[in-house]
């Protein structure tokens, strides 16, 4: 008897991860692996990243597990439901129970029942899965272990929410032995010159952004001790000596007690390794920043999601966008890198926002910036707010929710050209910066897509 962890995503397939080439391993699953060690569960790990649907297929039929246990999301959701119809009708695979874990099936249990799925774990995947494994294999009562769903007799059967855990001190570090962290590393130095692992430190968010999904974790915060992170620095220092960490918490620097108390701890154990993180604006004060930089914070994402103050209180952030900018331009000061996300195409959003976000993005000067047009993701305030306002709603197993799309003021080819306006405009303004006789060829190029990204959105306004 055994239970397999895996996802379904391909680096092969990802052009775009492709160009950028920053791939990090699945640590939630890590997590359930390590958690159902510690229980003396077998469970074998396969990390499909660096490997084909045919060589996924090729370690289940070797290993001929009882429980087959698949995390998805709305990047991975379409492969997913390829490999569940896959194992469910072909011998070779055994008939496996398949139990399908993520953020996408909280508010999609129906859905993923019906592509085949045996049981749906809802929430965070430590203890259900464990419960779930037993329950399956002892042959009792599904009805017994919370935070799960399955269909019994045609109808959708939801147990009642596991309680979160409170103590995130009794869970063990992830089993990063159970992946290739080889080609990980490797790379990451080939790509970027230094490698990159991750590490989590928290669980669960206490803010309220409309868009943003708290299906797995909750609007909650539960912190790890800082002793522990501190910890794990250094075990991952002696262990695989990696360049950097990446932090994945929502917001790093939620609390100032916490953070002072890392800040010793990291010091006292030896365990400086250079990191990046996320947080909020109004979670940095100087302070704050001085701590970061002592104990090794290179780059700092800080959230805004748009440049105009009436966007932003429209998605609930609650922040002020001339905190955010000045938050980015005293980090910038420091020495250290930041990074800020940006949202086009939000509801209500018009041509004068786009104009703000430009002139919010010349001023601030972030290192680095993403952008992405606005989409709802069920369960999300936003898609509440949108989704009688739907447009387009395709097929629901051969699409993610990125495919939706809304009534917004303008066209969606609108937001399309205005997102390569503000990428060209801004990175102009970059070059400007730079001094105007350094490339003159790279800054006429910039400029005169910034000219032709504005007639775009022109046309279609």
């Amino acid at each position: 008897m055994s239970i397999l962890l895996t996802h379904a995503y391909h680096l092969y397939e990802d052009h775009k991860e492709q160009s950028i080439m920053r791939p990090y391993v699945p640590l939630g699953l890590l997590y359930i692996s390590a958690y159902l060690n510690q229980y003396q569960v077998e469970n074998f790990l396969y990390d499909s990243t660096f490997y084909s649907p045919e060589e996924q297929l090729s370690y289940i039929s070797e290993k001929q597990p009882k429980v087959v246990a698949i995390y998805t999301n709305l990047m991975t959701k379409i492969n997913v439901i390829k490999l569940i119809k896959i194992l469910k009708s072909d011998a070779r695979y055994g008939y496996p129970k398949i139990i399908l874990g993520g953020p996408d099936i909280t508010y999609n249990t129906s859905n993923y029942l019906h592509a085949g799925a045996d049981v749906l774990v809802i929430g965070e995947g430590e203890q259900t899965t464990l419960e779930l494994y037993l329950a399956i294999v002892q042959n009792t009562s599904l009805h017994l272990v919370n935070g799960i769903a399955f269909i019994e007799n045609k109808e959708v059967i939801k147990t009642p929410p596991r309680t979160k855990i409170k103590d995130l001190s009794t869970l063990p570090l992830p089993n990063r032995a159970a992946v290739p962290i080889d080609k990980y590393l490797n790379i990451w130095k080939t790509y970027h010159g230094k490698s990159s692992m991750t590490v989590s430190t928290q669980r669960g968010c206490p803010y309220t952004c409309k868009w943003c999904s708290t299906a797995v974790y909750g609007q909650s915060y539960r912190r790890r001790p800082a002793h522990l992170v501190a910890s794990e620095l250094a075990m991952l220092k002696q262990a695989y000596q990696p360049d950097s960490i990446w932090f994945v918490d929502d917001v790093f620097t939620v609390s100032h007690k916490w953070l002072k108390n890392f800040h010793r701890e990291v010091i006292k154990q030896d365990a400086i390794i250079p990191f990046e993180c996320i947080t909020r604006a109004e979670r940095l004060n100087d302070e704050v920043l001085q701590l970061l930089k002592e104990i090794g914070c290179f780059r700092i994402w800080i959230g805004a999601e748009s440049g105009s103050q009436k966007i932003i209180d429209a998605m609930d952030r609650r922040v002020d966008v001339d905190v955010v900018k000045s938050a980015i331009q005293k980090t910038n000061m420091l020495g250290m890198e930041t990074g800020t996300f940006i949202m086009v195409g939000y509801p209500g959003e018009d041509e004068k926002d786009i104009k703000d976000t430009i002139t919010y993005l010349k001023a601030a000067n972030p290192t680095h910036f993403t952008i992405t047009i606005a989409y709802p993701i069920k369960g999300t305030s936003l898609y509440s707010e949108i989704q009688d306002q739907i447009t387009v709603q395709p097929n629901w197993e051969t699409s993610t929710d990125r495919d939706i799309d809304f009534k917004r003021t303008y066209n969606r080819k609108f937001y399309t050209y205005a997102v390569k306006r503000i990428v060209n405009e801004v990175n102009f303004h970059k070059e400007l910066l730079k001094g105007q006789h350094k490339n003159l060829w790279q800054s006429f190029k910039l400029k005169t897509k910034s000219i032709l990204a504005y007639t775009g959105m022109k046309l279609y306004k």
